[in-house]
């Protein structure tokens, strides 16, 4: 196989062969003149390319465009796809890689490795990994993608023995930059030591309440300026340990009815309600600096009736007109919402010709790679649209190969102490005591519908010398059911504590062992409980709380 993108144009060549390409992707920045000598040494030399309002440098960029040019149409192609495949042996994908050119690889939970207690083999999935880059590698001058979703909480594809994360709606409750931008930069470096470039995270979709099927406590809240306020740090994070963010999904998906898993959402607000709401977290990320933005498969009359926001170019422009300028990606393309309606492999060249410049989890990468040829062939798809998606993709490697970190496989598991961190600041009392005092005196009973919550808070409160069996009921919700009991706790969304009986009631967002460390410590009266609610529960308003 060829390897391409190894040499840089005279940018004078590249403005005669590129000029569409530059002035569509809107990339700022003076550019040199063109055949310019090497200054003489009493000349300053000149300063380091000046920064895309994403992240890369203009030079990324320009490498970026002359690498693009390089290519064949079958290296474009596949360079804006990053495919998923089946089971643990990547033997399948490693072939697909080379075949298809492709730019990267999604690893799923079916993909992880375990041993023989259940728990991540990471030896094995760094070298799983490994295996992935070096394939991509051979073809390009830069890394390839390997993504995966790891948001804390439910969506987390790897777990123990790395360092489990409460629900994402914990920084909302918490609001404190300096937990989002240390919790996020934590599960980065272990996502890195691993081998992964990109977390198809944070979410900030904003939700609606429990008649959200899809996002619940995955969202920071409900609040649009307490969200919007810890974007900015959540992206940090990220980008402190050389991760990729990918913000999703746009143009919001914790206010619609229906999962896009299974059908297609419809939003039914006005461009200026969403303005006015749902895009306001987007548009501070894309202020902070986000160099990837996941577009979800929402239809939304308001721009283009009947048609995913993944497919619709009314939608890819709505983001755009926010300011956004790095690379957007399609929300998973096996979903139902988009693979009902188009199978095949269609789906790949329209989400391309409507302003995608990645393509996530095609259900078929061969069908959607020959969808995408032919449709530059009969003209459906522009090829410069396609090379602006490739030269958005590549800068964007290249220059996350320039930051990226090479933590050893000794981080993993290391960050217990953050998470607890993050759970107590966001611990949030609804009723009950605010001062310290213990609740205990020594014992507990636990209830709840979660045997695995159960035990996991019993183990710490015997580790404590508490005596559990007796003393104070403690009810946990594990979902949105109520309950009653002395003190009652819910471990993700915070709505089934309205219809609760309980002295105490408090929301835990989270039921990792370090949350319920950070639990104990409020109910034996080490620490006080300072979150306050980032989402409305029935009349305890957003906002509520000891702080």
């Amino acid at each position: 196989m060829k390897k391409f993108g190894s040499r840089r144009l005279a940018l004078g060549v590249l403005a005669a062969t590129s000029a569409l390409l530059i002035s569509s992707c809107t990339a700022p920045g003076p550019a040199p003149e063109s055949g310019s000598s090497a200054p003489p040494s009493s000349v300053a030399a000149p300063t380091e390319a000046p920064a895309l309002s994403w992240g890369p440098s203009q030079d990324h960029y320009d490498d970026a465009a002359a690498a693009v040019e390089a290519m064949s149409l079958e290296e474009k192609a596949g360079q804006v796809m990053v495919s998923f495949y089946s089971g643990t042996d990547p033997a399948p994908q490693l072939t697909a890689i080379e075949e298809l050119h492709l730019g990267g690889s999604i690893i799923m939970g079916d993909n992880v490795p375990l041993t023989a207690d259940g728990t991540v083999d990471v030896a094995a999935m760094a070298q799983i990994n490994k295996s992935l880059q070096d394939a991509m590698f051979n073809a390009r001058d830069w890394p390839g993608i390997i993504s995966v979703d790891q948001e804390g909480g439910m969506v987390a594809r790897l777990g123990a023995p790395l360092t489990e994360w409460p629900t994402p709606m914990t920084y909302g409750a918490a609001a404190e930059e300096t937990v989002s931008r240390d919790s996020m930069a934590a599960m980065a470096t272990e996502l890195a030591a691993l081998g992964f470039t990109m977390d198809h995270a944070p979410g900030l979709d904003l939700t609606i309440g429990p008649a959200d099927p899809t996002i619940g406590a995955r969202s920071l809240g409900s609040d649009p300026e307490r969200a919007s306020a810890q974007a900015p740090a959540l992206l940090e994070g990220f980008e402190k340990a050389g991760v990729m963010p990918s913000v999703k999904h746009f143009p919001g998906h914790g206010s619609v009815t229906t999962d896009s898993h299974l059908a297609l959402p419809v939003q039914d607000a006005s461009v200026a309600e969403l303005q006015a709401r749902d895009w306001k977290p987007f548009k501070a990320a894309i202020d902070a600096g986000a160099p990837v933005m996941m577009m979800g498969h929402i239809a939304v009359p308001a721009l283009e009736p009947g048609v995913p926001s993944s497919l619709s170019a009314p939608s890819y422009q709505a983001l755009r007109d926010l300011g956004f300028e790095g690379v957007i990606i399609t929300d998973a393309l096996n979903m139902g919402a988009v693979e009902n309606q188009y199978p095949g492999g269609q789906a790949a060249p329209m989400a391309l010709a409507a302003g995608a410049d990645l393509l996530l989890m095609p259900a078929d990468p061969y069908a959607a790679h020959a969808a995408i040829l032919a449709a530059v062939e009969d003209g459906t798809l522009a090829e410069e649209r396609l090379d602006e998606a490739a030269t958005r993709v590549v800068t964007m490697q290249l220059w996350q190969k320039s930051i990226a970190q090479t933590p050893s496989l000794a981080e993993i598991g290391t960050h217990a102490q953050d998470s607890q961190d993050a759970s107590a600041t966001a611990l949030t009392i609804l009723t009950g005591q605010c001062s310290r005092e213990d609740q205990l005196d020594g014992s507990l009973t636990i209830q709840g519908a979660d045997p695995v919550a159960n035990q996991r808070l019993a183990e710490a409160a015997e580790a404590r010398g508490l005596t559990v069996g007796s003393g104070p009921t403690v009810t946990l919700l594990a979902g949105p059911e109520s309950g009653t009991g002395d003190i009652v706790v819910s471990l993700d969304a915070p709505w089934g504590l309205e219809l609760s009986s309980a002295e105490v009631k408090a929301a835990l967002y989270g039921d990792t062992p370090a949350a319920f460390e950070a639990l104990l410590d409020y109910l034996t009266g080490e620490a006080g409980a300072p979150g306050t609610l980032p989402v409305d529960v029935g009349e305890y308003e957003t906002g509520t709380g000891c702080r």
